[in-house]
């Protein structure tokens, strides 16, 4: 895999929960532009890197660079200011207000002062704001869900709205925790063909931890494997689906055999 204009690194990155060693000297690059999946077994740290990424936990050691720019020390509320956002594996939108005011919510990074803290509750009525989060979920299909209390809402709506959410930040750099997690293979396959429009039209870069491998090798162009923190391989999906590295560690497979026979026997 050709590293060209990275938009995001971590170098020699770890990361210690008491005596467990989570990530360890952990290295890597997401292209700028590049759809990239990042996978593991249970246990490989692909959340706890996520959550290092958005600086919901502090490094032990190593740097994260955005732009080339070093965000190890910036504090969490800041780096959505830098253009990176989020979905997480368990939902979490607030069920008590509007699918409209969850994804008002969204817009809190873009705004500044008294207004900017008045518009995410829907205090102030008709303005710019509004009206864009109104766009936004008629872009992706959900304006009939707009007054909806979203706890209301099923599993699959819910993962939609989280993601317009996430993208009302405007970022550059996409986090996507188990998207595909708990949707019918038709949601799944609308998930893939909205996320290539988004990647498409915005110029968004995508880094998706999901078990679903044929999600995966139909979304992404490059794929990073981790196991106990640390990188086994990194590559096309057709790269990792003949890795016989990843096949053994990963999938618990023989090498040689198919990745999504297996993809099942370790993920949850």
């Amino acid at each position: 895999m050709t590293m060209i204009d990275p938009i995001l690194r971590l170098e020699s990155v770890s990361k210690r929960f008491g005596g467990l060693c989570v990530i360890e000297e952990l290295s890597l690059t997401v292209r700028r532009g590049v759809r990239t999946a990042l996978i593991g077994p249970n246990g490989a740290g692909k959340t706890t890197i996520f959550n290092l990424i958005t600086g919901m936990f502090a490094v032990d050691a190593g740097r994260i660079l955005l732009d080339g720019a070093d965000i190890t020390a910036t504090p969490s509320r800041r780096r959505i200011g830098h253009g990176i956002a989020r979905s997480f594996q368990n939902i979490r939108l607030m069920p008590h207000l509007s699918t409209l005011e969850n994804v008002m919510v969204g817009q809190h990074c873009r705004s500044r002062g008294l207004g900017g803290v008045l518009q995410p509750i829907n205090l102030v009525p008709h303005n710019r704001w509004r009206e864009a989060a109104r766009a936004a979920l008629a872009d992706a299909g959900l304006i009939e869900y707009e007054r909806s209390t979203v706890g209301s809402l099923p599993y699959g709506v819910q993962k939609h709205i989280e993601l317009v959410r996430a993208l009302m930040a405007q970022p550059r750099l996409l986090l996507l925790d188990e998207p595909a997690a708990g949707l019918n293979p038709a949601e799944t396959e609308a998930l893939q063909a909205q996320l290539e429009k988004i990647c498409a039209d915005a110029g968004l870069t995508l880094l998706v931890v999901e078990h679903d491998m044929h999600f995966i090798g139909a979304l992404c162009e490059d794929v990073i494997v981790l196991d106990f923190g640390r990188k086994i391989a990194e590559g096309s999906p057709e790269d990792i689906r003949q890795n016989p590295l990843v096949q053994e560690i990963y999938l618990g497979a023989p090498a040689g055999e198919p990745m999504e026979r297996h993809s099942a026997a370790r993920s949850a």
